[in-house]
């Protein structure tokens, strides 16, 4: 039977040490941004934009009360939805002209649409946030 000694062995500091504690060389920094940030930052690399999403609900609310949305309108629900995420709101309520839209920000997606003729109680619940654009 063969006898190892200890001291061939590395502690575990010494192994963190090896492993963990590497400083980065050259220019690079290391990066602080989140998982979440970097995955929305290539998103819109690859896809040319923050685009929105239609849940089948909204979409059909859509149809339903033959709604369309002018590029314009589009583009303000967007940047709505957008300045809602600089806010740290999940679900916003996103006003556009008489047409109310309820955002889930983080997977941008218009869960409902509205028009003036359903927003008359002026009641939007399930939202931390609203953008009037």
């Amino acid at each position: 039977m063969s006898h190892v000694n200890p001291s061939q062995f590395l502690s575990i500091e010494q192994l963190q040490d090896q492993y963990f504690s590497k400083k980065t060389t050259g220019s690079r920094q290391p990066s602080k941004s989140s998982f979440e940030e970097i995955w929305q930052q290539k998103t819109k690399e690859l896809t040319g934009t923050d685009s929105l999403r239609f849940s089948k609900h909204a979409a059909s609310r859509l149809a339903d009360r033959d709604i369309r949305l002018s590029d314009s309108q589009m583009s303000r629900l967007s940047e709505g939805a957008r300045k809602a995420g600089e806010k740290g709101i999940r679900e916003s309520l996103v006003m556009v002209d008489q047409l109310a839209f309820i955002v889930n920000v983080k997977n941008q997606t218009v869960v409902t649409a509205m028009d003036q003729n359903e927003t008359n109680e002026n009641i939007f619940t399930n939202i931390d946030g609203a953008v009037i654009i």
